[in-house]
């Protein structure tokens, strides 16, 4: 397994989630030297990165020469890159060269449409992993879908019968999140139902610029935007007390949402915007309803009826143990292969 393996984790910094891998990694018995993936996260450097990476490649390159300067007498058995939008060629074939034998691994939660650099490093790892299906065809690598955290199997476990909320959403505001989630808001109101919606932006700045340029923004309330996100633990008492969760994927995305895994790793029914989830092996109707984003339709019994459990093994691979033990090539992803066929 991982005992005693020493692993570099590099990721772009997603909701603490780089910190929720890293705390796995080491219940498993790994030793964990973590760096986020890009030099600054301001709204301007990760527009830059996205859009213009070159302009950058000076800051880029004196960042990861200084991490090499970090590292370089400390040897590692795994590299784990998690989604590559910034990191150099240099320095992975740095790694390989200073750890004979070194696994480099290699996972995006976005499609490659988002993020060129990722396609431009593929073919430096060992193995390569995606979130998105058709990504996962099209570049000929690995399907491994995303996960929940520990904390909501503890919620799994520890069902309640009686929630303050019957319908929440959180999410990053973009396209068209605020109306869809809004709308459900409406329709909760009139079915005497109880909503909870959370939006953030990571920049107010950024949620001006697209209250200017873009339509599904121009009725968005900003009393009801938030430039601060939720912590994990505000997420987690959030889910204890709601018993449908909405997610809204982004419609230029066919892979699920982390929303997706946590809501069913908590044991609470889904709502979703995409239809792809009929494809994966735990989606069940009686947990899962499934909206058209242009013309949404609800169900008041799909609140009335209770969670139906997971087989228990299929849930262990949507953990984030059980994406670790699959994207480390511990155990296999072949539990995913039907979606692939589909």
């Amino acid at each position: 397994m991982l005992q005693d393996k020493n692993v570099l984790l590099i990721s772009v910094k997603f909701f603490n989630y780089e910190l929720l891998i890293k705390k796995e990694l080491e219940n498993m018995g790994a030793t964990v030297v973590l760096y986020d993936e890009r030099p600054s996260n301001s709204f301007f450097s990760k527009a830059i990165i996205r859009l213009k990476r070159e302009v950058y490649k000076t800051k880029i390159t004196s960042y990861y020469k200084k991490i090499i300067e970090e590292i370089g007498k400390k040897r590692f058995d795994y590299f784990l890159l998690i989604k590559g939008e910034a990191v150099p060629p240099f320095f992975i074939e740095f790694l390989r060269n200073v750890n004979p034998g070194i696994k480099l691994i290699y996972y995006t939660y976005d499609s490659f449409k988002n993020n060129k650099n990722g396609l431009d490093i593929l073919n430096l790892f060992d193995s390569k992993y995606t979130f998105d299906s058709n990504d996962s065809i099209k570049y000929k690598i690995g399907f491994r879908p995303l996960f929940f955290a520990t904390d909501y199997s503890n919620l799994y476990r520890n069902n309640k019968e009686q929630f303050i909320y019957d319908l929440a959403f959180i999410g990053t505001a973009h396209s068209d999140r605020y109306k869809i989630a809004e709308d459900a808001k409406i329709w909760c109101n009139e079915n005497r139902l109880k909503a909870f919606t959370f939006y953030f932006s990571p920049s107010e700045l950024l949620f001006r610029i697209k209250k200017l340029i873009e339509k599904s923004f121009k009725d968005f309330d900003k009393s009801k935007i938030s430039f601060k996100s939720l912590s994990h633990n505000d997420i987690i008492s959030i889910y204890n007390n709601s018993k449908v969760i909405l997610d809204i994927n982004h419609p230029g995305q066919k892979g699920l949402t982390m929303r997706t895994f946590e809501s069913l790793g908590a044991g609470r029914k889904l709502i979703t915007t995409n239809e792809d989830v009929k494809k994966y092996p735990f989606y069940n109707s009686k947990n899962i309803w499934i909206i058209n984003r242009d013309n949404p339709v609800y169900d008041l019994s799909f609140f009335e009826t209770e969670f139906v459990p997971i087989d228990e093994d299929l849930y262990k691979s949507m953990s984030i143990k059980g994406w670790i033990e699959e994207v480390f090539g511990l155990k296999s992803t072949a539990v995913w292969d039907n979606v692939l066929e589909n």
